[in-house]
């Protein structure tokens, strides 16, 4: 499952340089996340079963720079399954020029809210995870 969000480069989004500013990249990635998550409709499961996930690493590759007005497209995908953890890859990609803007990978934990630990994830939501974890290119 690949979920595609738009994102209108605003005024706000820039740095000095008149480019986005590097940290407005964590906030699209992230925006971009949530809606995957809207699409594979588990966070509300999750929260009520007491648990929730954990962002523990973001590694994120700046390939060229969006400026001013671009349509920026955030792609989302799950890439590999843990006992503990789930990968995300995320691709920023001008949606004008398919130009690759950014290229990030995000490591969650399920993360018990009771014992304020990470905890190995249910199995069926493994099975579930397991089921749409589809590359992204």
């Amino acid at each position: 499952m690949i979920n595609k969000t738009q994102i209108k480069v605003r005024g706000y989004h820039l740095d000095v340089f008149q480019h986005v500013n590097n940290a407005r990249y964590l906030e699209f990635l992230e925006e971009g996340r949530w809606a995957f998550f809207d699409d594979f409709s588990a966070d509300s499961d999750m929260m009520k079963q007491g648990f929730a996930w954990a962002v523990v690493n973001i590694n994120i590759n700046f390939r060229s720079e969006g400026n001013f007005g671009d349509t920026l497209e955030v792609q989302t995908a799950f890439a590999k399954l843990g006992n503990r953890s789930i990968t995300m890859k995320q691709r920023v990609v001008n949606a004008d020029t398919q130009a690759l803007v950014a290229d990030a990978e995000v490591t969650y934990v399920c993360f018990s809210k009771t014992l304020k630990s990470a905890i190995p994830l249910p199995e069926d939501y493994k099975i579930k995870v397991e089921a749409a974890i589809e590359p992204l290119e």
